[in-house]
Formats: C-alpha cells, structure tokens, sequence
C-alpha cells in the first residue's frame, strides 16, 4: 500500500520557518522523482520544488527560490521541504508528490499558514 505522509506544518509568524517532511512507503522511493506542491485557497495547485532520483537535482519556483531547500534522504524514504523567510503568500496547503515515468502518487497535504 503506496504511502505519502507529510508533517510539519503549522502557523508560523512571516519571516519565520517550517520544515516539511514527508514519509513515504509502500514503492521504491529512490526510483521516484520528489517534488513539494502547494495550493492557497481559490489558486491552482503549484510546484514549489523537485528533486530528481538519481543525481538530486532541484529546481524550484521563482517565488520560492532562496529561501526554500528540498532534500531527500533514501535511507529513510523521506523527502523535505526547508522554509525560511516565509511570507503570508506562501500560505497553503502543501502536498507531497512521487513521480517515476508511468506512475503519480500524491499525499494527503500539510496546513501551512504564515501569519502574524
């Protein structure tokens, strides 16, 4: 059974940090590419950032660059989102995504919400 717990979230004053993690079980998580999603209320969902299985690779979403760092951690089959500077618009809910060539998995997502 496919898995993608994410954690982490919360309200967190603007400037402040979070770090997301996501745990995943169930398939070979170093075959899959990683990538944290978000959605703010009314708003398509986004990618925010993605790292590739097998040299690590990031890129992430303009608004993001800087101040987030995706990293992965094979051992443990856990993903993470780093978040500093946060600001109000980053408010979302933020999922976990599992991709590998013919197969998605999503997670159930994780409130962040930055607010004073």
């Amino acid at each position: 059974q496919v898995q993608l717990v994410e954690s982490g979230g919360g309200l967190v004053q603007p400037g402040g940090s979070l770090r997301l993690s996501c745990a995943a079980s169930g398939f070979t998580f170093s075959n899959y590419a990683m990538s944290w999603y978000r959605q703010a209320p009314g708003k398509e969902r986004e990618l925010v950032a993605r790292i590739t299985s097998l040299t690590g690779s990031t890129n992430y979403a303009d608004s993001v660059k800087g101040r987030f760092t995706i990293s992965r951690d094979n051992a443990k089959n856990t993903v993470y989102l780093q978040m500093n500077s946060l600001k109000p618009e980053d408010t979302a809910v933020y999922y976990c995504n599992a991709q590998s060539r013919n197969r998605v998995y999503w997670g159930q997502g994780t409130q962040v919400t930055v607010s004073s």
